[in-house]
């Protein structure tokens, strides 16, 4: 059994019967971060360390059930043109939902994380269980394709937290303590009849950020109604033990400073909303840059990627206050790259549904 990386790096692939999913996952997982033009077996087969006949025979499967295709020929090094590889972002999809304190955004998204449908709309999370359930339903028929087509792989919860990703049931969400036990994710999957992963909108959003096989350590700073982060430590989403890790906003930076809904005082979220609220972008844009360069120091991130409507209204400012600070406060080297994140919250929590095709369960489960 070859469980380490191939000549070509990445992972390692293995020749065994027993592990035939775990290798399609491997294959479709390469092909899937190739992108255009794809790669050929060889290529495959270097990279995983998998024999070449044991490449040709899981293509040949995955070509069966329509999830990989041929991409012409390949540049020639001297011998025969070889036949390119890629994923088929048609053959499949999920969908990705994210529940926000007054807003819910749902979108479906192909194997190659592509949006194809999207739908906005109100929503009152204080409302309770009942009637939010109601709307997830009915968001994911919105955007699910019309006809014969089949069932999305499955479906992505993101969801304010605290909640406890592994049970799939809510915390005390600050101001909405009737969402406390709630396991919202057995319900979905009773409802929906497909696979549900529930989680927070931080890690969903980081998650976003590199698609299942994302590499590198990075945070996510969402500033929204609320200010979290997510954690992606070595290629992995990072939740801590309890299913708590991202409670970024409620860090101390004035001991004094006004109440939080929190219970403490001072905290970042209190003061970079209040900031947005009187107008004062740039001033909120300084603010979660200190939070920031906290984190920085604590963790040493490769990237730090911003997020949320807040910053959406205006993300060249919150780039560049964000970056500003981190600068000043680099304590070695050059400060981490500072950039809008590339993809939603909705699109990140299909992202984890997709996630176990590519072999990639086990990573964003966390540690």
């Amino acid at each position: 059994m070859n469980r380490g990386k191939g000549a070509g790096g990445g992972r390692g692939g293995a020749n065994l019967p027993a592990l035939r999913g775990y290798n399609e996952a491997l294959l479709l997982d390469l092909l899937r971060s190739a992108g255009a033009p794809g790669l050929g077996r060889a290529e495959l087969a270097d990279r995983t360390g998998l024999t070449p006949q044991a490449v040709s025979k899981i293509i040949a499967r995955l070509a069966a059930e329509g999830l990989v295709a041929e991409a012409g020929r390949g540049a020639s090094t001297g011998g025969k043109p070889r036949t390119l590889l890629r994923l088929v972002p048609e053959a499949g999809h999920a969908v990705g939902v994210h529940l926000d304190r007054d807003e819910l955004t749902a979108v479906r998204v192909d194997l190659a994380g592509g949006v194809v449908e999207a739908w906005r709309g109100p929503l009152d999370f204080g409302a309770g269980p009942d009637p939010v359930v109601e709307a997830v339903l009915a968001a994911v028929v919105r955007v699910r394709p019309r006809g014969p087509a089949a069932p999305p792989l499955g479906v992505g919860v993101a969801a304010p937290g605290p909640l406890d990703w592994r049970a799939g049931v809510l915390g005390r969400v600050t101001g909405f303590p009737e969402w406390a036990g709630f396991p919202l994710r057995e319900v979905l999957e009773g409802r929906l009849g497909l696979p549900v992963v529930l989680d927070k909108d931080t890690n969903a959003g980081v998650a976003a950020a590199g698609g299942p096989g994302g590499a590198g350590s990075c945070v996510y700073l969402h500033v929204g109604t609320g200010l979290g982060a997510g954690l992606r430590l070595d290629g992995a989403v990072y939740r801590g033990t309890r299913s708590a890790a991202g409670e970024f906003g409620h860090q101390v930076l004035r001991l004094d400073g006004p109440p939080c809904r929190c219970g403490g005082r001072g905290c970042l979220e209190v003061l970079c909303l209040e900031a947005v609220a009187r107008g004062d972008l740039a001033g909120a844009a300084r603010l979660l840059g200190e939070g920031a360069a906290n984190l920085v120091a604590l963790l040493d991130v490769d990237r730090v990627l911003l997020g949320g409507r807040v910053v959406d209204g205006d993300p060249e400012v919150f780039v560049a206050g964000v970056r500003a600070v981190l600068a000043a406060r680099a304590l070695t080297g050059e400060p981490p790259s500072v950039a809008r994140a590339p993809a939603g919250v909705a699109q990140g929590a299909a992202e984890l549904a997709l996630a176990p095709l590519f072999g990639h369960a086990q990573a964003l489960a966390g540690r």
